[in-house]
């Protein structure tokens, strides 16, 4: 994926902290940047002006300049529009936003009728998506050990603004097998990028599975991977399709 000779044209849907970290890595790895479609107040840097985290406004074939794939970090209210602006040019799509999922039924339907292709995942992390596959796996062994007690611990930083965070969301989730509802503690200090922490406790010992993000750059690196995955696939997708896809499928 390193070669520049194989790097897909990418757009860039949202030019914020994430949207910069991906752009700044994406160069790193010789991928050429078609276009980056933003919000007004982007547009001293040189960014297209789209409106409010781009809304679907202005994302258009000639906007998008021939990208192959685009990767879409913006805002809750803004991420849906953008998905379907996106497909309707003939654009797969990879979204990083999270807090819209409420919306994710009607955009499939639009995805699919479109014949387009998206990737989402509430959190880009590769070590997050495997996370999510130890967690189920811990989950249904807890099920079957008496007296473990579970409680998940997401913490980020301060301007993160969806509490609990959609990776504990889907962290949540991935534990269903535990029989009972998984409570969820949200902390929301200084600059962490992100920390989620499974804790299993009985009265004499204690379990805990941590997955810890250092740096933004492992949620850039697992959306090129997907962004990569997905040009010339049809359908809606998640990173775990990309951990189970196998030989020809990979």
């Amino acid at each position: 994926m390193s070669a520049a000779s194989s790097a897909p044209r990418l757009a860039l849907i949202g030019h914020g902290r994430m949207g910069r970290v991906v752009e700044s890595l994406a160069r790193e790895r010789g991928w050429p940047i078609a276009a980056i479609i933003s919000g007004a107040r982007d547009d001293a840097r040189g960014v297209s002006g789209a409106g409010d985290d781009a809304r679907g406004v202005g994302i258009t074939p000639a906007t998008l300049n021939g990208a192959q794939v685009a990767i879409e970090f913006t805002r809750p209210e803004a991420a849906a529009a953008n998905v379907v602006a996106c497909v309707d040019a003939g654009c797969p799509i990879v979204v990083g936003t999270t807090g819209w999922l409420d919306a994710l039924p009607e955009v499939t339907k639009r995805v699919e009728r479109a014949d387009g292709a998206m990737l989402w995942a509430p959190n880009f992390s590769l070590g997050v998506a495997i996370f999510l596959e130890i967690v189920a796996r811990a989950s249904t062994l807890l099920a079957r050990a008496p007296g473990f007690d579970a409680h998940l611990i997401e913490t980020h930083h301060t301007a993160k603004r969806d509490a609990p965070s959609g990776t504990a969301l889907a962290l949540r989730q991935a534990a269903e097998p535990l029989g009972r509802d998984l409570p969820i503690t949200s902390v929301r200090v200084g600059h962490v990028p992100g920390t989620h922490t499974l804790i299993a406790d009985a009265p004499f010992e204690q379990l805990r599975l941590e997955h810890t993000a250092r740096d933004r750059r492992a949620f850039a690196e697992g959306a090129l991977v997907a962004a990569q995955w997905l040009i010339g696939r049809r359908g809606v997708f998640t990173l775990r399709d990309i951990l189970n896809a196998t030989g020809a499928d990979a």
